[in-house]
């Protein structure tokens, strides 16, 4: 992965971590494109916590509503830029437990934002991808059923140092080799490895 992606970096567009903040919650069960097309609009309008705690979550909605989950995601804009004005001085905090009290942020999230907001590599940001390559190949076994417990196998399986940019290379490997539904093993990197591969 590295030979094959050796500069992966995160596909959603951000300035600062806040706009990284919002735009990985807006990207849960939607495409990176899909926020991609959203996010200008969003942060031209509200483009710091200050101004997003202000905001309706209608109004939010009616600008993110072509993504996945838009009324939930709408709140939790909000309420997330509220609690970072309430509990960290309007700014985005940089832990993992921090992370994971605001509204909307899981421990993907955080780790996407601590990798590329901060620099800090707590973990693997286990998304649908890295979720899917992992099981095909069998680096997590069918019981570790949540992404949580896929990160924690993967966390066991690869040193630390390569921990990084493991989600980005896997995100970019699973949208132009091992496609959900049609991969093409044949030309695949890791057929040899995969007890999945197909002819």
């Amino acid at each position: 992965m590295n030979e094959r992606y050796p500069q992966a970096e995160c596909a959603l567009n951000f300035h600062n971590p806040f706009t990284l903040t919002i735009a990985v919650l807006l990207s849960a069960q939607t495409t990176d494109v899909a926020v991609n097309k959203v996010t200008p609009e969003l942060f031209s309008r509200w483009p710091d916590p200050q101004a997003m705690a202000q905001a309706r979550p209608v109004d939010i909605e009616n600008v993110i509503r072509t993504i996945g989950f838009y009324h939930v995601k709408a709140k939790n804009c909000v309420a997330c830029a509220q609690m970072l004005l309430a509990d960290y001085g309007g700014e985005v905090p940089n832990t993992m437990d921090d992370l994971r009290r605001l509204p909307g942020v899981g421990r993907k999230t955080a780790n996407i934002v601590l990798n590329n907001a901060f620099g800090i590599v707590e973990g693997i940001a286990v998304d649908t991808h890295v979720f899917r390559i992992a099981h095909k190949l069998r680096f997590s076994p069918a019981s570790s059923d949540t992404p949580d417990k896929t990160e924690r196998d993967l966390l066991a399986l690869y040193p630390r140092e390569l921990w990084g940019p493991i989600n980005h290379q896997w995100v970019l490997f699973g949208r132009e080799v091992c496609i959900a539904r049609r991969p093409h093993c044949p030309e695949c990197p890791l057929n040899d490895l995969c007890p999945s591969a197909t002819a």
